[in-house]
């Protein structure tokens, strides 16, 4: 039983608000965590709940919101509290009502996307690791981007893969593209403030058609792994697009890098949800090899 109250108290603690909620109200949409909106009829506030061993979860998802949101750039739910409440990790956060995309919404994702990818930092990586999903994700700091593609995204995921089974062919054509990726990572670019988790179902409009984004996997990379994920299950117009390269345009080799780094998704799906992803992750490492020459 969620303990509502002592959650009330921490939002009011944080927010400065007094707050007192009426019945939470149950939110669908999530395959990982419990959400639900708690509001008084003058606040309302957007809960995420979980087991008490996933508040580190939640720690870090709150701090790549903040990070996010430090940017000014586009719109983010503003993180309010976390923490465990009768033995379930909480994360609170600013509730945002969704509403329709205007004329310009997309083209104004598309731009502001843009403007946050301007926030660079030195290294790649993050000051802390995090989670895709709920599959761990490890951010440490790189000079280099071409190794911590290799150690902390693709070759983790394929040890991963080999930990639960998926071994042989996955495994041996994994090594060799993890040889390759400097013919496919043909480009030096800035370490970019990253959603990192950029598909359709995480971006959305608020009631005034302004873009909003959320559940990010922060970290800072190539800015072309975000753009690659908005292509990898559909849902973002050609206007967005076209946005975004008149704001920033991409370099050339994109569309190679792009399979590349969804190949990262494909992996942790085949790692999170099973074996119906085994085939396009073979697809795509042998297309991405035959590539590499």
């Amino acid at each position: 039983m969620t303990d509502w109250q002592q959650i009330a108290e921490h939002i009011s603690k944080a927010s400065g608000k007094p707050f007192s909620p009426n019945t939470p109200e149950t939110i669908g949409g999530g395959c990982i965590n419990t959400t639900v909106r708690l509001g008084d009829g003058r606040h309302s506030y957007f809960i995420k709940l979980n087991h008490a061993d996933r508040l580190e979860m939640f720690e870090a998802e709150s701090a790549g919101l903040a990070e996010l949101a430090a940017t000014h750039s586009i719109r983010i739910p503003k993180p309010i509290c976390h923490g465990i409440a009768d033995n379930q990790a909480y994360l609170a956060m600013e509730y945002i009502a969704f509403g329709r995309p205007k004329n310009q919404s997309a083209e104004q994702a598309g731009r502001q996307l843009a403007t946050m990818h301007r926030t660079t930092q030195a290294q790649f990586g993050w000051h802390r690791d995090n989670t895709i999903g709920s599959t761990p994700q490890p951010n440490r700091p790189h000079d280099d981007w071409i190794s911590f593609w290799h150690e902390q995204r693709l070759g983790f995921q394929l040890q991963l893969a080999a930990h639960n089974g998926y071994s042989g062919r996955l495994q041996r054509r994994g090594e060799k593209l993890l040889d390759k990726l400097a013919l496919l990572i043909d480009h030096s670019p800035p370490a970019s403030l990253l959603h990192g988790d950029l598909w359709g179902g995480n971006l959305a409009y608020d009631l005034e058609g302004l873009p909003v984004i959320y559940d990010p996997a922060v970290y800072y990379g190539d800015r072309e792994a975000d753009l690659a994920m908005t292509e990898l299950f559909g849902g973002f117009s050609q206007s967005f697009y076209a946005a975004y390269q008149e704001a920033w345009p991409l370099d050339p080799g994109y569309h190679t890098r792009k399979e590349l780094y969804n190949l990262y998704h494909i992996l942790n799906h085949l790692n999170l949800f099973g074996g119906g992803y085994l085939a396009q992750a073979q697809s795509m490492t042998e297309h991405l090899l035959g590539e590499s020459g």
